[in-house]
């Protein structure tokens, strides 16, 4: 088996380093990851300036590589450029900061890179760890986080990717864990429908020019049975199947083109 692990935190990452401990002696691993943050940036790629590569080691001494771009072109040059073969899965994470939701699959670069590979027909596992801690969520570098019980849940849901592939019309999971759970239970669960409730910061630069920030206040429930209220309410991980394709019934449309 040969792994290949990313993650959009960084190279630097603590939660890249966990991922890997979770997963040694499962395969081959390839550590290629982004050489800085790169939170919230989605699915975007790097088009009209060069990506540069540098051979790099994680916290704990091993080899990895750092690119000068984005999850996706972290995961498109490590797929063919660094590996010498085509991975069996592609890890990305242990992301700091939970990934639910609807509107994280086109926001969050810890999915867009998970998301890319399935692209490339790999299996693969986005995966998130719930913190408490706001200010530590877009940290580039270690942070003090217990990844223990992630990492256990990281290792058993390769273990059974490994084992058994991902099931026909499932493309990617999407793992998170919850940062104090209440069992070692792992729920399978549909998309909530978002994450934060936005809201928008205006202030005036000293010219009294305006600019804003975008932000969010945390959405802690939603409907039972969604990854939103499984984590949030239930303290417990969740697993949810993705499939690439987005495309609505069809029949939904009949009768509106004529």
């Amino acid at each position: 088996m040969r792994i290949l692990i990313t993650n959009d935190d960084g190279v630097n990452s603590s939660g890249i380093m966990a991922a890997k401990k979770a997963v040694e002696g499962l395969g081959k691993i390839d550590v290629v990851a982004p050489a800085t943050q790169q939170s919230g940036i989605g699915h975007a790629l790097t088009l009209f300036e060069p990506i540069r590569v540098t051979a790099t080691n994680l916290l704990d001494g091993s080899e990895a590589f750092s690119v000068s771009g984005t999850p996706t072109d972290a995961v498109i040059i490590g797929i063919y450029e660094i590996t010498e073969e085509k991975p069996d899965l592609v890890i990305s994470g242990i992301n700091i900061g939970e990934n639910l939701g609807k509107s994280e699959l086109t926001t969050s670069g810890t999915i867009g890179a998970a998301m890319e590979a399935a692209v490339h027909g790999i299996p693969s596992i986005s995966v998130s760890l719930q913190v408490s801690r706001g200010d530590i969520k877009f940290h580039d570098g270690h942070v003090d986080v217990d990844f223990r019980h992630a990492s256990k849940i990281l290792k058993c849901v390769a273990e059974k990717v490994i084992e058994k592939g991902l099931p026909s019309g499932v493309d990617f999971l999407n793992l998170n864990i919850p940062s104090h759970p209440s069992n070692n239970k792992i729920n399978l669960t549909r998309l909530g429908e978002r994450m934060y409730k936005i809201h928008i910061k205006k202030r005036l630069d000293p010219r009294g020019r305006p600019y804003y920030w975008i932000d969010g206040d945390p959405i802690e429930n939603d409907d039972i049975g969604t990854d939103v209220n499984v984590l949030k309410v239930e303290r417990s991980a969740t697993i949810t199947p993705i499939s690439l394709d987005c495309t609505s019934k069809l029949n939904l449309m009949e009768g509106w083109l004529d």
